[in-house]
């Protein structure tokens, strides 16, 4: 399974945005970017092309693509009805991975990517192994049996997210360790700060 394995606090520091829950905490000690002296301060002005570019690799690496897998899913938001960067940011959402993630059964979506690729999942009664798994209303994933009895999952509910942390589009039931898909993520279901537009902008140069 291709993957970056580049370290994610130095990506984070790279794109001055948390790509994973423990970068926060970096991100406060050190503002500077990998190979820039601490209060360095940039003389010239940011490009356009400079921004787009930016706001993609950040997306990317915050969702855990490779170059390839994004720009195809974008390619495909593009031939779908709606606006390509809010589709963009819906079909990003709707995978597998992302949506472990989201449910609170993963610490990070890292995390949920090799929980999903080990296989720990079904998807509506069929076993899942592919992160990148589309998800629709009316999808329901649950914990196999056989993985409730690991540590992991046992301990689960010491990391389970607030209620209100989880998107409306997805109803967790934890006594069960399952959740159902029951909408379509709105673009305050992503995550904040995100600029799709200047991604649309990018691939269509």
């Amino acid at each position: 399974m291709a993957r970056d394995r580049q370290p994610i606090t130095k990506l984070s520091r790279r794109e001055g945005y948390a790509l994973h829950p423990k970068a926060h905490k970096i991100l406060v000690r050190r503002t500077n970017k990998p190979g820039q002296a601490q209060g360095y301060i940039a003389r010239s002005k940011t490009s356009q092309y400079a921004l787009q570019l930016r706001e993609k690799q950040k997306v990317k690496r915050l969702y855990g693509l490779l170059e390839r897998q994004f720009a195809n899913l974008l390619k495909d938001a593009a031939s779908q009805k709606g606006e390509a960067g809010l589709v963009l940011l819906q079909l990003l959402e709707r995978r597998a991975d992302n949506a472990v993630y989201r449910a609170g059964f993963a610490p990070s979506r890292k995390a949920a990517r090799q929980l999903v690729g080990h296989g720990h999942f079904i998807l509506n009664d069929v076993r899942i192994d592919i992160p990148s798994i589309r998800l629709k209303p009316g999808d329901k994933i649950k914990v196999r049996d056989h993985s409730t009895k690991t540590d992991y999952f046992k301990r689960l509910d010491d990391t389970s997210p607030a209620p209100s942390a989880i998107p409306a589009w997805i109803k967790v039931d934890r006594k069960h360790l399952s959740f159902s898909v029951t909408g379509i993520p709105s673009k305050e279901d992503a995550e904040p700060d995100i600029n799709e537009q200047l991604i649309v902008e990018y691939y269509s140069r």
